[in-house]
């Protein structure tokens, strides 16, 4: 799933359309008009989103709306994150050889 969800963020239109998603639920309309493309390409957009489990659609009426699915979100932050500490942690011992060495 992690595999599948970078290969989406990959695309800067999908992570714009997260972004949107961030702070509110939206319909796919609502969406598709912050964008010069057409509401198709938008509607493909949501859909790779939602296979892959980033974002989950229900429906009011004769509209479809989108959020953020918090739990896969989740999930990828904190394989992110993982290489963020990998490079905190070399970078605490990096600093911990260069002060020995100055001192010694």
């Amino acid at each position: 799933m992690i595999e599948e969800a970078l290969r989406a963020i990959a695309e800067p239109r999908r992570r714009d359309i997260l972004r949107l998603l961030h702070d509110s639920e939206l319909a796919a309309g609502e969406i598709a008009s912050h964008f010069d493309v057409t509401r198709p390409a938008i509607s493909q957009h949501l859909r790779v989103l939602e296979d892959c489990r980033l974002v989950e659609v229900r429906r009011q009426g004769t509209q479809r709306i989108y959020r953020i699915r918090s739990d896969t979100m989740a999930e990828l932050r904190q394989y992110m994150e993982q290489f963020w500490q990998d490079s905190l942690t070399r970078l605490a011992e990096a600093a911990e050889i260069e002060e020995q060495q100055n001192s010694g």
